[in-house]
């Protein structure tokens, strides 16, 4: 997934710290730089902004005081709780954040070393099919010495205000930041699939097997990795951030930290009675101002679990803007939730995996029917077919299926931010099970997105069997655009018998076979001399069979002796170390190596 970063506007990390650390200078950032355009797309609106870097804001900064956790992050003078929520969220799925900040250990500032800093940060997001890696220095928007936006509980740590600076140079300015939709940062985050939910939709609060399933999913999407966020509609300027008399606030996303059955009784009558109940844990990025109904942090509902339970789930009596609520209150009071799954596409994973096809392509307008690819939406008969048109096959009798269709978000271009994205969705047309060519005619509709003028639509249908072909279009004719069109399919997983072989300057290790699975965990170490430090380790999977035995993939370390990193998590490649689409999956592996003979 990390194999190809693009360095965004030509910026890479590594060339410009040596660059600084050769010329004994602090980084600043040219194509970032101190001044309000980096702030507003019009003039200053909050006053005399003074930009100071960490070290003239406290006396040891850090990026992590004592780890990362959704406590660290507090919404400062803009309205982007979207995307501080979305920030609690990944800073919950350790996996995740440090792929967003990457290689931390050697950003974070070092006492031993001062001459090793250089006043510059690199973060990765995830835009349109591609991470990108976003450099920045360490100049930071403050009034009256602390920070205007994003900051944290620890007044020297400063991760959040770091990544909120990347993101916003992502986006054009701070101001981008101000209104936003926290489904797109989370896809931003982790290049997942985020599905909106309307929970007013349905009979999710009147039936009990609805709100049932609904929990089931969610909490699915939480075991996963998912990350999952939620809110309540304003239906009105003056209802935004409009406080109820419950505790929570309207128009204001809040983070899911936790997603639980959690066991009710105390003492021997925990163990006896079998009583769970459905319960849920958000964060409000404000820090404060929380849920005060049933569940809530002194309620008396909480004599009805034991203390050990209570220890578990972490339940604590302040003002931090963390709470539980039972799942049938959350779907009283809220009315939008967002779930980002992370698509396991790996053959090697004990969940479900996914067969991901990804297209890209382009609303393109031609007076000549035949090659206009712009023809709007279904209600446009005489133009309709004749958009781009992709086939998929569903292969089971039945199959649940998930359609992601994004276009260029053109917000960040902008130099007033007033965004011209158009209105997007697409149509699920069943057809002959032999159609190779473009559709003429309009055939079965069986499925279709909304259309919305937002960056991504989302669908998620079960579909049976058979030869599909999906229309991507704008609303309206004639307009264009490029689009990235994701497409994922459930594949049954076969069975497998692998085992792992270590190989370093010749000498080999193996594991024993794992039956029957496809997230082994190996569990193996070895020990090697090695007299050639440049020559690679090398790690080669193979699945145990009757006859031949046949080979799942390979990684390659350098095992180079500056590399600092630890544990790494490699996608596997093919014998000629190439990546191959053939052979998903990932491997973890830790390499400690020293050239003291005590040390290991």
């Amino acid at each position: 997934m990390f194999s190809s970063v693009k360095p965004f506007e030509e910026q890479h990390f590594s060339a410009l710290r040596k660059q600084c650390l050769q010329n004994r200078t602090l980084f600043e950032d040219p194509s970032f730089p101190a001044v309000d355009q980096s702030l507003f797309y019009h003039g200053n609106r909050i006053g005399k902004v003074t930009w100071k870097r960490p070290k003239e804001l406290c006396e040891d900064p850090h990026l992590f005081v004592n780890g990362i956790s959704a406590h660290d992050l507090h919404q400062g003078q803009l309205g982007n709780c979207w995307f501080v929520a979305a920030c609690s969220s990944l800073a919950s799925r350790e996996a995740l954040w440090q792929k967003v900040i990457p290689d931390w250990k050697d950003q974070e500032w070092d006492k031993q070393k001062p001459e090793s800093y250089a006043g510059i940060f690199h973060f990765r997001f995830w835009r349109f099919g591609e991470w990108v890696d976003v450099v920045i220095d360490d100049r930071l928007p403050t009034a009256n010495g602390t920070l205007i936006y994003c900051h944290s509980n620890d007044s020297n740590e400063f991760w959040s205000a770091l990544v909120e600076k990347a993101y916003a140079k992502l986006c054009g300015c701070y101001e981008a930041l101000d209104g936003g939709n926290t489904a797109d940062a989370l896809v931003d985050f982790t290049g997942g699939v985020s599905e909106p939910m309307d929970l007013l939709e349905g009979k999710i609060i009147q039936e009990e097997e609805a709100r049932n399933q609904l929990f089931e999913r969610v909490l699915k999407v939480h075991s996963r990795g998912g990350l999952i966020s939620c809110s309540i509609r304003a239906t009105s300027q003056a209802d935004m951030e409009a406080r109820l008399d419950c505790g929570l606030v309207k128009g204001h996303a809040y983070a899911v930290t936790d997603v639980r059955k959690v066991r009710l009784g105390t003492g021997l009558l925990a163990f006896f009675k079998s009583e769970k109940l459905s319960m849920i844990r958000m964060r409000n990025p404000w820090g404060q101002r929380e849920w005060n109904g049933a569940w809530s942090d002194s309620s008396e509902e909480w004599k009805r679990v034991s203390k050990g339970e209570r220890e578990r789930l972490g339940v604590t009596v302040e003002d931090d803007g963390e709470f539980w609520m039972d799942f049938e209150d959350f779907c009283k009071y809220f009315t939008d939730l967002i779930l980002c799954r992370l698509i396991n596409t790996s053959y090697l994973s004990i969940h479900k995996t996914w067969e991901e096809e990804v297209m890209r392509g382009s609303w393109c307008r031609h007076d000549d029917p035949l090659k206009n690819r712009s023809g709007g939406c279904i209600n446009r008969k005489a133009t309709f077919l004749q958009n781009p048109q992709y086939v998929f096959d569903v292969t089971k009798p039945e199959d649940e299926v998930l359609i992601c269709l994004q276009q260029q978000d053109k917000r960040a271009r902008s130099k007033d931010g007033i965004g011209d994205n158009v209105a997007i969705g697409f149509d699920i047309q069943r057809v002959e099970l032999n159609r190779t060519y473009r559709m003429h005619a309009i055939q079965k509709t069986v499925g279709s997105s909304i259309y919305i003028n937002s960056r991504s639509v989302f669908l998620r249908k079960d579909l049976k069997e058979g030869r599909y072909v999906l229309v991507p279009t704008t609303f309206d004719p004639g307009l264009q655009g490029d689009f990235l069109l994701r497409i994922f399919t459930d594949v049954p997983a076969a069975s497998s018998d692998p085992y792992v072989i270590i190989s370093c300057e010749g000498e080999k290790v193996r594991s024993p076979v794992h039956k029957n699975t496809q997230s082994p965990d190996f569990d193996l170490r070895a020990v090697f001399y090695r007299k050639k430090p440049k020559e690679p380790i090398r790690i080669q999977i193979y699945n145990k069979n009757l006859l031949k035995d046949s080979f799942m993939g390979q990684a390659v370390l350098s095992g180079d002796l500056s590399d600092l990193q630890q544990l790494h998590t490699l996608r596997l490649r093919d014998k000629a170390n190439r990546q191959n689409n053939n052979l998903p999956g990932l491997v973890s592996v830790s390499l400690t190596t020293s050239d003291v003979l005590t040390n290991i």
